[in-house]
């Protein structure tokens, strides 16, 4: 492409908006702005050969199937050359649930909690900063890396732990859970069909190096020690749902994705790649992590806050879920992923 035109303009306004893109999201973004472009007679001729049948002069609209991944990656050069300039990139990395590669514009100067606080409360930023710690300490350690909380989970931090009689920080839970559906609708945050939130292919984009400034200080020690923010040793991104080794204090995680490239490249029966123990492709990073154990730590009673009311609800199933026990995982073998 050898012209920044409207058409370039249009599609950066659109990514602006949204924030994250796929290629099959971008084919009715891009089939409409290059049917407005026909029709405007001020299409770039350098985008078409002779032989496309959306060429100028043809009277035919350009559907979303006519969009192709190289239209796609033209527009996405583009909108990166342009943003350059003003401290930005369109960064990109795969899904760790489909692999689907996702496009994400973002701010490389500014901090991303810095950036949130412009559009969210003081309280609700520091609400989030609670939950993250919660995701990635509380909830990250002890065999469980879950990196992942649910609604509940979440509700029992809308005080600061250290001031429970002061407002400084604390949201109500109504708040709460009306600031949680916001970032999952402004795709900071996934939830899934087991009602857990984490981090979406965009936060981990934009939060990666405050993740690792915040959990894991470059004082902290050997690179041979589990740290809190964890990478694939396949791919080498940042993990969040994937496998480990059986060896807890081995350091290797996986994406799923990553498995298979890995023990074919190392022409080995599934061995861990670092510390030679059998993988079992069962011990799991991500929420899956919480079916795989028998209770996380979260839901599980102390023995001092156990009344015998509440251990004769818990010798009964039924009675348990008659009674709405607010954090039982069920197991099934329904994929628990959106």
């Amino acid at each position: 492409m050898s012209t920044y035109d409207n058409s370039n303009r249009a599609f950066l306004q659109a990514l602006m908006a949204r924030g994250t893109i796929t290629y099959e999201e971008s084919k009715p973004i891009l089939s409409a702005i290059l049917t407005a472009n026909d029709k405007n007679g001020n299409l770039d001729f350098h985008k078409f050969k002779p032989c496309d049948t959306n060429f100028p002069g043809t009277g035919r609209e350009t559907l979303p199937e006519d969009v192709t991944v190289a239209d796609f990656n033209q527009y996405i050069q583009a909108a990166d050359n342009a943003v350059q300039p003003y401290d930005m990139a369109v960064l990109n990395a795969l899904s760790q649930r489909d692999s689907t590669r996702i496009y994400a514009l973002v701010n490389i100067t500014s901090d991303p909690i810095t950036q949130l606080a412009t559009v969210h409360s003081p309280e609700e930023i520091s609400f989030l900063k609670r939950v993250l710690d919660a995701m990635f300490t509380q909830y990250n350690e002890g065999g469980q890396e879950l990196m992942a909380i649910t609604s509940l989970q979440a509700l029992r931090h809308t005080n600061p732990v250290n001031s429970r009689n002061s407002t400084s920080g604390s949201v109500t839970k109504a708040q709460a859970e009306t600031f949680l559906d916001g970032l999952v609708e402004e795709g900071w945050f996934l939830k899934s069909k087991a009602g857990f939130f984490s981090l979406s292919t965009r936060a981990l984009i934009e939060l990666e190096q405050w993740l690792l400034e915040t959990y894991n200080p470059e004082d902290e020690g050997s690179e041979e020690v589990v740290k809190p923010i964890k990478f694939c040793y396949g791919c080498k991104r940042i993990l969040t749902e994937g496998q480990r080794c059986a060896d807890y204090d081995c350091t290797c995680r996986l994406h799923n994705k990553c498995t298979a490239g890995v023990f074919r490249l190392q022409k080995e029966a599934k061995i861990c790649p670092l510390c030679k123990v059998d993988w079992s492709g069962k011990d799991f990073v991500g929420e899956k992590a919480a079916r795989t154990s028998n209770l996380a730590s979260s839901r599980r009673p102390t023995a001092a806050r156990q009344s015998p009311s509440t251990t004769a609800t818990r010798a009964s199933p039924v009675k348990e879920k008659e009674s709405g026990s607010r954090e039982k995982i069920e197991d099934s073998d329904e994929d628990m992923y959106s």
